[in-house]
């Protein structure tokens, strides 16, 4: 008899945006004829720039020629955007092989399926908040017990919280780990780890033979030079850590699909020689991959040309005028927020001590405004809330102003 993973059992009761549009459904349905103004889900809204578009459709003129359509592509990703990415990371100062980087379908697929490859016995740490995939992954692969409604928090992982008191970067895990997951500029609350800080996870990662998994998507919103956009600036980090990345924020790639994973060949475990875990992450990714879309990669080549990088960087600095409206607008009334300066989200504390879920039903129903509950991301995000800057002028302009008029404080 067939039988189902019940590891998805153990999964909390609804994914945190499926619940969103759920109450967001429930709510249009008994208020025919609102607008609603949606600060919530990061999807990005502006249209990709011009030099992308070519790529694009470069890429599929390519496929109606006989002599340059192309068929399966190399499962680590074309050559020649490997060669861009290569170029790309110099100007921090990182120098990599085109071995070490495979191209993807995106950051978040890649943070699921990467985890895969390593063993199942091994103890995870996450920053708490943190986006749900970290964590909901590797219930589905078996590294944890069950979900303990009291606390928040799945048996077997070790939550590192992040909050007012420390800066919304954690603290070290009082404990040997195996798997670290740090995001920086960190989604859900828009704070950017120094040097210093990702220093001494790398000192412990070393020291404890553990590996780190970065999450680096929003490191292009980064506009304080001293701080790192890669955690491979940071000295010993090819030998316990590997890098996930995406071009959805980037160059709003959100349903085009491309990302990459940098693999260090100095990275090592337990049990491995140097080019090992590489091999392995490889192997998996030709094994269960086909590559990314040869299309998609022709308009993923554009971007790191050099106008298809200004043309990026430009949507980017438009979305960061939206975060500084947002950010802005909210402290005029009083409320406490954070981030929207080196990243695109405003993390809010919520007023007079509201739950994110009940603070996101005073936003709906007070002001039509759809933002993200904190408490969706892990334990420590309860009492805060989420909102994003990835929306058109006119309506974040509007959010801000029924917010500021609407909202009973």
């Amino acid at each position: 008899m067939a039988t189902i993973n019940t590891n998805y059992n153990k999964l909390a009761a609804g994914y945190l945006f499926p619940e969103i549009a759920r109450r967001t459904r429930e709510f249009l349905a008994t208020h025919p004829g609102v607008t609603l103004l949606r600060l919530g889900i990061g999807d990005t809204t502006e249209p990709l720039p011009p030099s992308i578009i070519a790529g694009l459709q470069h890429g599929v003129n390519k496929l109606a020629n006989k002599t340059t359509y192309i068929g399966y592509g190399e499962p680590e990703g074309d050559i020649r955007l490997r060669e861009a990415l290569i170029a790309h990371y110099k100007r921090f100062g990182v120098s990599l092989k085109s071995t070490e980087i495979i191209i993807s379908d995106g950051a978040k697929p890649d943070s699921g399926n990467i985890q895969s490859i390593f063993g199942v016995n091994n103890v995870v740490a996450v920053q708490d908040p943190a986006y749900p995939v970290y964590v909901d992954t590797n219930v589905i692969a078996g590294r944890t017990g069950a979900f303990d409604k009291t606390t928040g928090q799945f048996e077997g992982i070790i939550y590192m919280p992040c909050n007012e008191s420390n800066g919304y970067f954690p603290e070290l895990p009082k404990t040997k780990v195996d798997l670290i997951y740090l995001c920086s500029p960190n989604n859900p609350t828009g704070a950017v780890a120094t040097r210093a800080q990702l220093k001494r996870f790398v000192d412990y990662a070393i020291a404890n033979r553990a590996v780190i998994f970065f999450d680096a998507a929003y490191s292009a919103y980064i506009n304080d030079d001293s701080l790192p956009r890669s955690i491979f600036e940071i000295e010993g980090a090819k030998s316990c850590a590997l890098e996930i990345n995406s071009l959805s924020k980037t160059a709003g790639f959100t349903g085009v699909r491309c990302g990459w994973t940098v693999l260090p060949e100095a990275l090592v475990v337990e049990g491995t020689e140097q080019g090992r875990v590489n091999a392995l992450w490889r192997r998996r990714q030709s094994t269960f991959f086909n590559g990314a879309s040869n299309i998609v990669q022709e308009g993923a080549l554009a971007v790191f040309s050099e106008t298809g990088w200004l043309e990026c960087q430009k949507t980017v600095t438009y979305y960061m005028e939206n975060a500084r409206i947002i950010r802005d607008g909210l402290q005029k009334i009083g409320l406490t927020v954070y981030g929207g300066d080196n990243a695109p989200y405003v993390w809010l504390k919520t007023p007079n001590n509201l739950t994110s879920w009940e603070f996101f039903d005073k936003l709906l129903n007070e002001c039509h405004v759809v933002g993200t509950p904190g408490s969706g991301f892990g334990p420590s995000g309860e009492g805060f809330f989420r909102l994003s800057s990835f929306g058109h002028r006119e309506n974040v302009l509007k959010a801000v102003e029924s917010i500021q008029s609407n909202l009973l404080i």
